[in-house]
């Protein structure tokens, strides 16, 4: 039976623009196979097959690029979760369904092509990374009680948080092939991100104060969804030292580009709780800025101490 999803009406309103977009997706979209970014000859058999069980200086990565790659992956790993979620937001019918199936399908190829070349290469301990998935997954990723626009909102800034930390984590890694898996995958990331950002910008021509309200929220309260994953703050606490992602790209990367795009501080149609709402995005914006300078500050400090005591930090 077609199944009706909360919020009807500004997903009908939307119908059209999700068509158009998602014909735009499949235009723009390469056709890529995760075995071909996997360095097969790599691979050997582990111990239960008469082989070698993983120990740590099998894996040429350094701890930040095993940090990283570990939070990617598993946070791409609970992808029925994610899909849930989006099926439950915008329907299984029409083109909002067509679009929740492709993306699904889309998605699922980056946790297999992490894990492939991690298992491969005996990059992390495949024992720890699957116990951390089982447990992860378990749990699974529940974002609330998201009205339909707050859902393509948050997507729209999550989907490009996720290029860029895919793409940085590639350069972190000092590995070629990694490099350019991950490359591949922030590609996909990043026209994911463009179709729900194009939806926000119909969205907001639609209903300017509902749709302002929305973006106000998803960013005062923004959270990566492997945000509950085990060890997720000391993980990110790595990553963001080594610049692959930090507060002043989530700033300047991903939150600054995306209200420009949506000319949320240029436009002239909002009523009083669009202007309330704009107005207190101003003033967190202000203030995540001022954070960001003051980690970069700290984190320059450090690593010249570092260098002063002859160690070479990690950065990208």
């Amino acid at each position: 039976m077609p199944q009706t999803p909360p919020h009807a009406a500004v997903l009908t309103e939307l119908e059209p623009v999700v068509a158009e977009n998602l014909d735009r997706h499949i235009r723009m979209a390469k056709e890529w196979h995760p075995h071909d970014y996997v360095p097969w000859d790599e691979g050997r058999n582990f111990a239960f097959l008469g082989g070698e069980d993983w120990s740590p200086e099998q894996s040429k990565l350094d701890e930040t690029a095993k940090a990283a790659m570990f939070v990617n992956l598993l946070t791409e790993d609970n992808l029925p979760s994610y899909h849930r979620e989006i099926a439950t937001r915008f329907g299984r019918d029409g083109a909002w369904g067509q679009w929740v199936g492709r993306w699904t399908a889309e998605e699922g190829r980056h946790g297999i092509a992490i894990r492939d070349y991690l298992v491969v290469t005996r990059g992390v301990d495949p024992v720890a990374l699957e116990r951390a998935r089982m447990d992860y997954m378990t749990l699974g990723y529940d974002s609330g009680d998201k009205s339909p626009l707050e859902a393509v909102a948050y997507v729209s800034f999550q989907e490009l948080a996720t290029r860029v930390s895919h793409r940085n984590t590639g350069r972190a890694t000092g590995d070629p092939v990694a490099d350019k898996l991950l490359a591949r995958i922030a590609t996909d990331e990043n026209l994911h991100m463009i179709f729900y950002r194009n939806l926000v910008t119909a969205a907001f021509d639609i209903d300017p104060d509902e749709m302002m309200k929305a973006v106000a929220k998803e960013v005062m309260n923004f959270e990566m969804p492997g945000a509950n994953m085990a060890n997720f703050r000391k993980n990110s606490t790595i990553i963001a030292k080594a610049g692959i992602y930090d507060l002043r790209l989530h700033h300047d990367e991903v939150v600054s580009p995306i209200l420009r795009t949506w000319k949320v501080f240029d436009r002239t149609d909002f009523g009083p709780e669009g202007e309330r709402a704009r107005e207190e995005l101003a003033a967190f914006l202000a203030g995540l800025d001022a954070q960001a300078t003051r980690f970069v500050e700290g984190r320059e400090r450090l690593r010249a101490r570092m260098a002063a005591r002859g160690e070479v930090p990690v950065q990208v």
